[in-house]
């Protein structure tokens, strides 16, 4: 049985609003209404999502296509950038790349890399270790610690060449008995679920 991790996909961007109370966007709502009508949204049996609005706005788009509730792990947040702000697109493109090419350091009073990585295995590593592995699970989050957890399970150094494709919306899959990854970044909507021990 499978295990996804799932990135939210776009948000409404507002300078005026902090970082985590942003909701999706039109496009990025309608995205998660066209994965939720895939296969594997509604066999999904367990839904843990970050406190985010943006993730809990796609999990609760997820959870009732799969006609189930979801469960929010608060330490599963994306990391903490609340020193900075909010950084225009291209400002926090450069904060973000120093961020992976620096994994034990700040930027501007940002948690490190190395710390949210750690804070996100051990969220996941928490509810994997309680869960029936006969049950598919998604954990709905952030592209950023989504890609710092793709690298721990990868057995892989931090770097931003395993980010997530721009925009959002993307997942990984990995296999819930040995927690080794079976697909990389695909787009939520294009994903065509996991059949016979391949994706």
């Amino acid at each position: 049985m499978y295990g996804l991790y799932i990135t939210h996909p776009q948000v409404r961007i507002d300078p005026d609003v902090p970082v985590p109370d942003w909701g999706l966007s039109e496009i990025g709502r309608a995205r998660a209404e066209q994965a939720a009508q895939s296969a594997w949204a509604k066999g999904l049996g367990r839904i843990v999502s970050s406190g985010e609005t943006k993730a809990i706005e796609t999990a609760q788009v997820l959870a009732a296509a799969a006609g189930i509730s979801f469960e929010i792990a608060e330490d599963s947040h994306e990391n903490d950038r609340s020193a900075t702000g909010f950084l225009p697109p291209p400002q926090f493109e450069e904060a973000a790349d120093w961020f992976f090419a620096h994994p034990d350091e700040s930027f501007k009073g940002w948690e490190t890399a190395a710390d949210a990585q750690a804070r996100i295995v051990s969220a996941v590593t928490r509810i994997l270790d309680a869960h029936d592995r006969n049950v598919p699970i998604a954990f709905v989050g952030h592209g950023g610690v989504g890609t710092l957890l793709k690298c721990h399970l990868a057995g892989q150094p931090i770097s931003r060449n395993r980010d997530q494709p721009g925009g959002g919306g993307n997942l990984f899959c990995f296999t819930l008995a040995d927690r080794a990854l079976s697909c990389d970044w695909t787009p939520m909507e294009v994903w065509k679920g996991f059949e016979h021990g391949r994706t």
